[in-house]
């Protein structure tokens, strides 16, 4: 694993953004994330990796509120976003995940233009006023996504049309324009060819300098390229946690070098 460029590591080491404590979540009778505590950083892209049903991908989805989505889901502890409790009674889940926001393992671009996709969500969160700002928010999420040269002269042209990187980048745009405070990906690359997984790659590095990004990885390599924190779930638990570099090359736990070197997962 000596051979693997490692991204650039400042971070803010008391800029915690998400603060989870405790938390487990049980689908029916199986407990598949077990006592779960993490602090997440602002500005800052942190990868979760493991074997497959590790827990990782579920835990992604807490910090968002998706399991909500499934009915026998039950997610108990604590996670703060800034401070405030997001399992709040008072909190909608739907003003949520405009400021959590999330991209998927397959390209899931909405039947819609290439514009309306990235509009969607200022639409219907009220988040502008009028023509003029729509288009902004659509030109500059179009932007920060790496996009808007590829496609500023096809604005209305079906977003489905587009190659599937280029899909990607659309819902990284659609996520980005509502502003949010924190971007969860749920390996966005597993579905991409090498190109367009290293332009996503690259986004992801860019995107940090605005967003606190958590991505969930198959790929150690990935992982160390693009993340200044790694967490290492196996079983349902967080194993360990730490900066990547020191994952990678001098993990504490027996379990975590298994899974490095290759003997689990």
């Amino acid at each position: 694993m000596n051979d693997m460029r490692i991204a650039d590591r400042s971070v803010d080491a008391n800029a915690a953004k998400i603060s989870a404590r405790d938390v487990n979540v049980h689908y029916g009778e199986s407990h598949a994330l077990k006592g779960v505590s993490i602090e997440i950083h602002d500005r800052a892209v942190t990868a979760f990796i493991g074997p497959s049903g590790c827990g990782k991908s579920t835990f992604l989805r807490c910090l968002n509120r998706m399991n909500d989505t499934v009915a026998i889901a039950r997610v108990t502890g604590t996670i703060l976003l800034e401070g405030e409790d997001i399992y709040d009674r008072r909190v909608d889940p739907v003003q949520l995940r405009a400021k959590v926001g999330m991209v998927f393992q397959k390209p899931n671009p909405f039947p819609k233009s290439i514009y309306d996709n990235v509009a969607y969500g200022p639409r219907i969160h009220g988040l502008v006023r009028g023509k003029a700002e729509l288009d902004e928010v659509v030109e500059q999420s179009l932007k920060k996504a790496a996009l808007w040269n590829e496609v500023k002269d096809r604005l209305h042209a079906p977003g489905t049309g587009l190659s599937g990187g280029q899909q990607q980048r659309l819902c990284i745009a659609r996520a980005v324009a509502t502003s949010p405070e924190v971007l969860l990906m749920d390996e966005p690359c597993s579905a991409l060819d090498p190109i367009a997984t290293a332009q996503v790659e690259e986004l992801i590095d860019e995107l940090r300098s605005n967003f606190s990004v958590v991505i969930v990885t198959h790929s150690m390599q990935q992982a160390a390229r693009v993340s200044q924190k790694t967490a290492f779930f196996h079983l349902g638990n967080l194993v360990e946690y730490g900066d990547t570099p020191d994952i990678f090359t001098n993990p504490r736990d027996p379990r975590t070098e298994s899974y490095i070197t290759g003997r689990i997962g």
